[in-house]
């Protein structure tokens, strides 16, 4: 009888542990932070291509160059 007991104890710690490692997700958020600062860094390098093109340039300097040579 104490050897039943013994082993449903035994048992039951161990599926508590299994149960907890699979939930825990303490390495996850660096995980996560990485690759959302890789994935950042990659938008702000194609958006300063993009921006700093000549047709982007030229565009917004028609369009500065409009709005002061405005006659009222």
């Amino acid at each position: 009888m104490e050897t039943e007991v013994l082993q449903s104890n035994v048992l039951r710690r161990l599926r508590t542990r299994l149960v907890l490692l699979a939930v825990d997700d303490s390495g996850m958020s660096t995980v996560e932070y990485a690759i959302g600062t890789i994935a950042a860094a990659a938008f702000g390098a194609i958006l300063y291509t993009v921006v700093t093109g000549d047709s982007i340039v030229n565009a917004l300097t028609n369009i500065i160059t409009r709005a002061l040579n405005t006659n009222v």
